[in-house]
């Protein structure tokens, strides 16, 4: 590929508000954008749409299914929500739900962070836990906020199994995350083999069987990469899995 992998990032939708009215719009962290670029990509915001996931999917190298909102547990079978679901959002829901089914058809490589593992896991047929402390475990406070730890600091382990897609991108089994989710995967999807998990035994991280590269994390590596470099390494294995070579950032 005698170009940088072009990948294409989902934006969580935000109700701002001016002086002349309130606008809906899509924003994406600059750490994302960053994260991609220091790996060797370009970054591109791919916001929410009717029917264009295909033509989507055809533009770019690579995609990156990032963190935000809760999906509409109607996907997943359950009717009702948690008091604790909130952040829904319909367009978002299926413009990621159509780029993964893309990506999962057409063999693209793709990075799903937080929210993006979640998506991944209820568009192979899998399930959620609404509430992690509620519905699974308390034992292990998983939205780090709440206990004064900074963003781009760890606040758990995550155990990888060897030889994996996410061993390999880190180059290690044992890992120091952040953690910012309320919301975890229950039964897995067809196809995904759980590689990670957190002290309380929560699958926190996934790859899909048979496909070229395609990892999911329920942490936000991006926000990490800056202060402990390890966590550059999945956008790295993302940027090496579409040019067939190591990434050179710059």
């Amino acid at each position: 590929m005698s170009h940088k992998p072009v990948i294409g990032i989902t934006p969580s939708p935000t109700a701002l508000e001016r002086p002349h009215g309130v606008f809906n719009t899509y924003g994406i962290a600059d750490t994302y954008t960053t994260a991609v670029e220091a790996a060797g990509g370009v970054p591109v915001i791919l916001p929410p749409q009717d029917g264009n996931a295909a033509q989507l999917a055809g533009l770019v190298d690579g995609l990156l299914i990032s963190g935000g909102g809760d999906i509409d547990p109607i996907h997943y079978g359950e009717q009702e929500r948690h008091p604790t679901t909130g952040g829904i959002h319909a367009g978002r829901d299926q413009l990621e739900f159509g780029l993964l089914r893309e990506a999962i058809d057409r063999g693209i490589p793709t990075l799903c962070i937080c929210r993006g593992i979640q998506v991944l896991n209820v568009v192979l047929g899998g399930t959620l836990y609404q509430d992690v402390a509620d519905l699974y475990s308390a034992e292990l406070e998983h939205r780090q906020y709440k206990t004064g730890i900074e963003r781009h600091d760890p606040s758990h382990s995550v155990t990888a199994t060897e030889g994996s897609l996410l061993a390999r991108a880190y180059g290690a089994t044992e890992l120091q995350v952040n953690s910012f989710h309320h919301q975890g995967l229950k039964d897995l999807g067809d196809g995904l083999a759980p590689i990670g998990w957190s002290p309380d035994g929560l699958v926190e991280a996934v790859e899909l069987t048979g496909h070229p590269w395609l990892l999911g994390v329920q942490w936000h590596p991006e926000m990490m990469y800056a202060a402990h470099s390890e966590h550059l390494g999945p956008f790295q294995a993302l940027v090496e899995a579409i040019v067939g070579a190591p990434a050179v950032a710059g």
